[in-house]
C-alpha cells in the first residue's frame, strides 16, 4: 500500500463511529457469559450493576492517571435511567468486591483465547503460529493483606519496599496480543508458574522463550503433546552430543533426559551463530527439519521474542504511566485489577490490529502510545455526542496530520542497544515496610 493511502487508512482510526469498534471486540455476551459462569449475575437493579462493574474495571487499566469515581463518570457506567447523582466511593468498592476476580479471569480467558488465536494465524511463519512467553513482576500497594498474599523481594537490606506480583505471559508475538496470563505471589519462580501456561499452548505452533524456561520435563511434555514447537537459547552450562551436521554451525544433537524421568536421548538441534558487536550464541530447537525451517530464519525469529518485553514496557511505562504500583489494597482486588488491566491492553492492541490490517501494514508498525492515547481521549471526550457536518473537513485534515504519527518506521535491525544503567540510584535511605502491627 502507497504511504499516503496508509495515513488515510490510520486516519479513519479515531473518527468517533470507529470506536464502536473498541466496544464490539468485547461482545456483551461474553460478558454475560462470564457473570453467570461464575455466579455473578445482579438479580436486583443497583446503582453500579455487575455488567457495568466489569466495565470499571477495564477501565482502571485503561485511565491509570484517573480516580476510579473519575473512571465512572468518563465512561458513563451507572444505569441510564437513574438519576444523575454521583455514586459514592464506598459503593464502587463495595460493587467491585461483589464482583470479586472471577468474571475478570474467566472474561479474559474467553477473549484473549479467540484474539490471540486469530492473531497469530494471520501472522505465521511457515505454517506454525508464532507465541512468545516469558515473565515479570509487578508492584502491588504495600498493606499487609498484599504483603502476606504476595510476598516480595528479600536481601540484606530487608523485605523490598512493595509486594511484587508474579506473572508470566503467552503472546501472539507478532500481534502482542495476549493469549494466556497467570498470577502468583513472588516467592513462586517463573518456571514453576509457566508450567501453567505450557498446557495452554495451541497446536501448530512455533513458541520462543528466554533460557531460563529451558527445562527439559517441560520441553519434552510440550514436544510430545501434539505439534508444539519451541525456540531458546542456551545455557552456559547446557551440554549435548553432536550426532549429524546439517549445515553449517548446524547440528543435530542429543541431549541426556535421565533426569527428568524419561530414559535415553532426546535429539534436538543446536544452531550456533553470532551477531555484530555480540558474543557467539547457540539455539536450541525442537525443529530438526533443516530443509523446512532454515537456520537462518530461525535466528531470526530468536530475536522476535523481544516483542514480549517491548509488550510488558507497553504496559508498565505507557498503560500503566509508570505508575508500576496498582491500586487495589487487598490480594483479591489485585487480582481483579491485574485481569483488567491485562484485558485493557487486548482491547487497545486489537484496535490496533484493525488499524494495521487497514493500512496495510503489520500491528507492531502502529504506535501503541499514540493509539492509547486516541482511544482515551476519544472514549471520554467523545462518548455520546455526534459532529456537525460543518466541522468534518477542518477535524479530518487535523487527523490527517495527526495521525501519521501512528505509523512507525520499519524496524532497523541492524541496530544495537547493549543493557545499561541509565539512572544511578537515589542517594537517599530505604524507606523499609514497618513491622506488622505497627503504623
Amino acid at each position: 500500500m502507497h504511504l499516503g493511502q496508509a495515513f488515510a487508512a490510520a486516519a479513519e482510526f479515531a473518527e468517533p463511529s470507529n470506536f464502536e469498534h473498541l466496544g464490539r471486540h468485547l461482545d456483551p455476551a461474553w460478558i454475560e457469559r462470564a457473570l453467570r459462569a461464575t455466579g455473578t449475575t445482579t438479580i436486583r437493579r443497583r446503582r453500579l450493576p455487575a455488567e457495568q462493574v466489569v466495565w470499571l474495571v477495564i477501565g482502571m487499566g485503561l485511565y491509570r492517571g484517573e480516580s476510579i469515581e473519575r473512571v465512572v463518570d468518563l465512561l458513563d457506567i451507572p444505569l441510564p435511567d437513574r438519576d444523575d447523582t454521583a455514586v459514592a466511593k464506598s459503593a464502587i468498592s463495595q460493587a467491585r468486591q461483589r464482583l470479586a476476580e472471577g468474571p475478570l479471569e474467566y472474561l479474559f480467558a474467553t477473549t484473549a483465547t479467540e484474539w490471540a488465536t486469530r492473531s497469530a494465524d494471520a501472522h505465521r511463519w511457515r505454517g506454525l503460529a508464532l507465541y512468545g512467553m516469558d515473565g515479570t513482576t509487578m508492584r502491588v500497594p504495600d498493606s499487609p493483606e498484599n504483603r502476606e498474599a504476595f510476598g516480595g523481594q528479600r536481601g540484606r537490606a530487608g523485605d523490598s519496599g512493595y509486594p511484587q506480583v508474579r506473572v508470566v505471559a503467552l503472546m501472539a508475538l507478532r500481534s502482542h496480543v495476549l493469549s494466556t496470563v497467570r498470577f502468583a505471589d513472588y516467592g513462586t519462580g517463573e518456571t514453576t508458574l509457566a508450567r501453567e501456561v505450557w498446557s495452554e499452548i495451541p497446536e501448530d505452533t512455533l513458541t520462543i522463550v528466554d533460557r531460563n524456561f529451558l527445562v527439559k520435563k517441560d520441553l519434552i511434555h510440550l514436544e510430545t503433546s501434539g505439534n508444539r514447537h519451541w525456540l531458546s537459547r542456551t545455557k552456559v552450562n547446557t551440554r549435548w552430543a553432536v550426532k549429524e551436521k546439517l549445515g553449517k554451525d548446524d547440528y543435530l544433537v542429543e541431549w541426556d533426559v535421565d533426569e527428568t524421568g524419561l530414559p535415553g536421548k532426546w535429539e534436538i538441534r543446536a544452531i550456533h551463530y553470532k551477531r555484530k558487536g555480540c558474543p557467539r550464541s547457540t539455539l536450541l530447537t525442537s525443529l530438526v527439519d533443516a530443509e523446512k525451517y532454515p537456520a537462518k530464519e530461525l535466528v531470526a525469529l530468536y530475536h522476535e521474542r523481544w516483542e514480549l518485553e517491548l509488550a510488558y514496557d507497553e504496559v508498565k511505562t505507557h498503560l500503566l504511566d509508570r505508575e508500576e504500583t496498582i491500586r487495589s489494597r487487598t490480594p483479591g482486588g489485585v487480582r481483579q485489577e491485574l485481569w483488567g488491566i491485562a484485558i485493557a491492553y487486548n482491547l487497545v492492541r486489537r484496535e490496533m490490529e484493525r488499524v494495521a490490517e487497514a493500512a496495510g501494514v503489520t500491528p507492531t508498525r502502529i504506535s501503541f502510545v499514540n493509539a492509547l492515547f486516541y482511544v482515551r481521549d476519544e472514549l471520554s471526550r467523545l462518548r455520546g455526542r455526534t459532529l456537525a457536518l460543518g466541522t468534518i473537513p477542518s477535524r479530518l485534515k487535523r487527523l490527517e496530520r495527526n495521525l501519521k504519527r501512528l505509523l512507525l518506521p520499519e524496524r532497523r535491525p541492524e541496530r544495537a542497544f547493549p543493557r545499561a544503567v541509565k539512572i544511578k540510584m537515589s542517594n537517599y535511605p530505604r524507606k523499609l515496610p514497618l513491622p506488622s502491627g505497627r503504623k
